[in-house]
């Protein structure tokens, strides 16, 4: 299976420029508690915010989340996949690189925005327990390589 075949396509980008409060609005909203940030126009991807990165990087310091822009929070180092690798290959990249989603692009070549792919994604299409050994290598600390 493909992660194509597996992840969530309905991803909706947030301003840098938006504030944290509207960011973490738009997190309940949607559910989640991580979003791509980027212009929608170019469907560029310039960075991710979670709501980690609002509570440890803004909230924390001191930061007020009304008066603060995403892009002062946000995590530039994005974890990534491509819609053709394989479920199992991003199952991979999660475990080495100790997260539970990646940002899905369409091609090395264009590096275009499609989806996220989640742990949770694996389960739902049939992937229980290569989902279940990935949440407990990754919760457990377990690299491999």
């Amino acid at each position: 299976m493909r992660v194509r075949d597996a992840m969530s396509h309905d991803i909706e980008y947030v301003s840098p420029t938006m504030s944290l409060a509207a960011a973490a609005q738009k997190m309940i909203e949607l559910d989640t508690g991580f979003l791509p940030v980027g212009d929608t126009a170019e469907n560029r991807l310039q960075g991710v915010i979670t709501d980690r990165d609002i509570v440890v990087r803004a909230v924390a310091d001191g930061k007020d989340p009304k008066q603060t822009a995403v892009k002062e929070a946000q995590s530039q180092n994005v974890l990534y996949c491509f819609e053709d690798d394989s479920v199992e290959d991003a199952a991979e990249n999660m475990r080495r690189q100790q997260v539970y989603r990646l940002i899905v692009l369409d091609s090395p070549e264009s590096k275009r925005l499609k989806g996220v792919v989640s742990l949770g994604d694996l389960v739902r299409h049939d992937r229980e327990h290569l989902g279940g050994e990935t949440a407990r290598d990754i919760s457990a600390g377990h690299v491999t390589h």
